[in-house]
């Protein structure tokens, strides 16, 4: 069944938003990935920076475009939708993790598979882009994305549980976490321990996700919606200038690892991206009701149809669009400022536009992989 015929095809019920915000947030990482890039290719080696620690301000934008947080806030809606719906009708915690996990391990596996015979067929031959390729981590970096929410979705049932008999106290309790170990990790020095927030952060932002799927975030209204909105843009700007008080980096501006900075808010999480989760799922929420009018056009749905269809397809293979547009693009001059000068802005459009087509050809040869798979009828 085509996109099209899906979008024509969508129960009048259905939360057509919660599928807008997972599309939005995923086109909006991978262009991401293609603009912020500064290339370097040294001894054969390709490697990349991101211009916002390079670029004076640049660091605002990261507030507002890193929305990793909102996919794991539908990720929560979906999950538990799933769930509720599973075990209501006497299915298993077994089933529920077959279903979720069958769409995303069929296509990573199709990638990881790609990807062994690329890097085996380099290092046997020895052809002269091995250098390219070998050792060159940069088309696997969405793999830590998959990893993380493979953890926390199987957490479902519990999470939900807890969500149903305590509800908010849960969030605050996370909350309360995430801080501890904020505390524990710059205020003592214990370093590692900021690595249980690699699970805790995104736990709470999956968990709001349930607030969504009971209805009761929508109907909280505007009122609490603004108030994430203020509490979240309000957090940001007291967590990123701690400094000020303690003398020490805590929290960088930015909300995206940046190379120059010893720290980053994503590796491990930390609380500035639970209070970016915040701010940015309150103004999801605002957004809600003039967006979902709008998905009601039939052209507009049918490519948010499309692009969920494939979603998984292009998060795993867009960095290596990337790096194939780098081998083509590279070597015929463009590229090669090593600074956001005004010729490495004027290039943003091709960039964008030649991974995009590389993309695009990618989907179309393993986008199959992630379509559900018929199941025959019983005789």
């Amino acid at each position: 069944m085509s996109a099209d015929d899906v979008a024509r095809a969508t129960p009048a019920n259905r939360d057509r938003y919660v599928d807008f915000v997972r599309a939005f947030s995923i086109v909006v990482v991978v262009a991401g990935h293609w603009t912020i890039a500064l290339i370097f290719w040294e001894d054969g080696q390709i490697f990349v920076h991101n211009v916002v620690g390079h670029q004076s301000g640049l660091w605002l934008a990261t507030w507002a475009l890193q929305v990793m947080p909102l996919f794991f806030f539908v990720g929560g809606f979906s999950n538990a939708r799933g769930w509720n719906s599973l075990h209501s009708s006497g299915g298993s915690y077994r089933e529920f993790m077959q279903r979720r996990l069958t769409r995303l391990f069929r296509p990573t596996a199709v990638f990881v598979g790609v990807w062994v015979i690329v890097e085996t067929g380099l290092h046997v031959l020895e052809v002269g882009a091995a250098g390219v390729f070998r050792g060159t981590f940069l088309p696997f970096g969405p793999l830590w994305f998959l990893a993380v929410y493979v953890a926390v979705v199987a957490f479902t049932p519990v999470t939900l549980a807890l969500h149903e008999r305590w509800h908010s106290t849960v969030v605050s309790v996370l909350v309360g976490l995430i801080v501890v170990v904020e505390v524990a990790r710059f205020g003592f020095g214990i370093g590692w321990i900021g690595w249980l927030n690699l699970l805790t952060v995104w736990v709470l932002v999956h968990q709001i996700g349930f607030f969504y799927a009971d209805g009761s975030l929508v109907r909280a209204g505007p009122r609490l919606w603004w108030g994430m909105v203020t509490a979240g843009l309000g957090g940001l700007v007291v967590l990123t200038n701690l400094d000020i008080v303690t003398g020490e980096l805590w929290f960088p501006r930015s909300m995206v690892g940046v190379d120059i900075e010893p720290i980053s808010n994503m590796s491990p999480p930390s609380l500035a991206i639970a209070a970016l989760a915040c701010w940015l799922i309150g103004a999801a929420m605002l957004l809600r009701v003039p967006v979902s009018g709008w998905l009601h056009r039939h052209v507009v749905w049918a490519f948010v149809v499309r692009v969920n269809t494939v979603i998984m397809t292009l998060f795993l293979w867009h960095l290596t669009a990337f790096v194939i547009a780098i081998v083509v693009l590279y070597p015929l001059g463009f590229g090669k400022p090593v600074e956001p000068t005004l010729r490495w802005w004027a290039e943003r459009f091709v960039w964008i536009a030649a991974p995009a087509l590389i993309l695009s050809i990618l989907v179309l040869a393993f986008g199959r992989f992630e379509q559900p798979t018929p199941t025959k009828s019983r005789p």
